[in-house]
């Protein structure tokens, strides 16, 4: 595996580098609710201050449809980078204007600026390359950037101005989160020690298609929890009430429960579940078997939304003897406190596994933090979400691919 790396920059002191971050935090009354994101982007910012850079901090937040919404700002951002830095960040009020141009000149070398959410400008995220690339020249010009530096892992599966075209237009490199992604990735791949455990949660199984097709052959034992988790069952014959459930999945995931047999895999299906009369924390609940959903007191409307006690310490012993692990996807309704014990036991088993334990990004990120786990508890947290999920099903990655990666 190969990348570009921060060294095949040469010097970078008194030079002005734009740094694309994954800053996507997530925000409640202006208030950041998991800075995840932010630390993890922390020690690549660090490197390029102690080369005596100027960084200019360049990230998206929520989907803002490419006009300003003061809702999606990133001062908050700016705010907590500071803190975490213990160094001041110039937040520039735009992006391509006179704030970005401002916020930049006045830097020192070794000094930070964030520039305002890119999606504010419809050139980030548009269809037309030579749209992207205006808009790439326009963030060059803005900030008078000599070079390039791609550590938003998070976004990498994306074809944006500040991924591809930036990457295109300035002497690139990958930064130091996104080379320890790859790293982890690699392993997760191609050199798993083995027993190798996959356990795969969330709402839709048609969301995690194409990571179980392409991991099905490099797995020792495959693990289904959540919403998805109906559909296996559905797919075995089982009345599942009014739990989520993808009746166009059903043939296609008894496909993959035929070929699990062919490999000699492991698929682990929930034996119970925890079925409530609604969706709410104040619903009534109740523990039973996986073949018996709608022989509950809520009948053929019960909901399913968290695997069971027994499913959950079946689970856990697979993940604590296995010696990689990879999960992507909360167990239940994680934010809800009467569905959030299955998510809680698997994030309680991945960190007494010997050996690489992953959560990847997105929801079970989210999930083992609002939970009470620490990140220093896993063997790795990935901030990438989608990109770790079309990585492992073998996908190109256009933010990759313009840093010279080759597999």
């Amino acid at each position: 595996m190969t990348i570009r790396t921060l060294e095949s920059l040469g010097s970078l002191a008194g030079k002005t580098v734009i740094i694309r971050c994954d800053l996507n935090v997530p925000l409640k009354d202006g208030v950041i609710t998991d800075d995840g994101r932010v630390r993890a982007s922390l020690p690549t910012l660090q490197a390029l201050a102690a080369q005596g850079a100027k960084v200019v901090i360049v990230s998206h937040l929520g989907r803002p449809d490419g006009a300003p919404d003061a809702k999606y700002s990133l001062a908050p951002v700016a705010t907590r980078l500071s803190e975490l830095l213990e160094a001041p960040v110039v937040f520039a009020t735009d992006t391509v204007g006179s704030s970005a141009t401002d916020a930049a000149g006045s830097l020192a070398d070794g000094q930070f600026a964030l520039l305002e959410n890119l999606r504010f400008n419809p050139g980030e995220t548009a269809k037309a390359d030579d749209d992207r690339k205006v808009f790439a020249e326009q963030l060059i010009a803005a900030v008078g950037a000599d070079a390039f530096v791609s550590d938003g892992f998070g976004v990498v599966h994306r074809k944006q101005a500040s991924v591809y075209e930036l990457a295109e237009l300035l002497p690139s490199a990958a930064g130091l989160l996104i080379e320890t992604e790859l790293k982890v990735l690699d392993q997760l791949t191609e050199t798993p020690t083995r027993p190798y455990a996959v356990v795969l949660g969330g709402s839709k199984v048609s969301d995690k298609l194409g990571v179980i097709g392409h991991l099905l052959p490099k797995v020792d034992s495959l693990l289904i929890g959540g919403g998805m988790l109906f559909t296996f069952l559905a797919a075995q014959g089982f009345q599942v009430g009014a739990s989520l459930l993808e009746k166009d999945q059903i043939d296609t995931v008894k496909g993959y429960l035929e070929k699990a047999k062919e490999l000699g895999v492991t698929i682990v299906l929930p034996t119970d579940v925890v079925v409530a009369s609604k969706f709410g924390a104040d619903a009534e609940h109740t523990v039973t078997s996986a073949e018996t959903i709608e022989e509950t007191p809520f009948g053929a409307s019960g909901l399913g939304l968290d695997i069971g006690p027994d499913t959950s310490a079946a689970f856990a012993a697979v993940i604590e003897s296995s010696h990689t692990v990879f999960w992507n996807g909360p167990m239940g309704v994680f934010e809800l406190a009467p569905f959030a014990e299955g998510t809680r036991a698997v994030a309680a088993a991945l960190t007494k596994v010997d050996g690489l334990g992953v959560v990847g990004g997105g929801d079970s990120a989210a999930a083992v933090r609002a939970l009470g786990f620490t990140d220093d508890q896993f063997g790795h947290i990935s901030t990438g979400g989608g990109a770790s999920l079309e990585f492992l099903e073998g996908k190109r990655l256009p933010g990759l691919e313009v840093l010279g990666w080759t597999a």
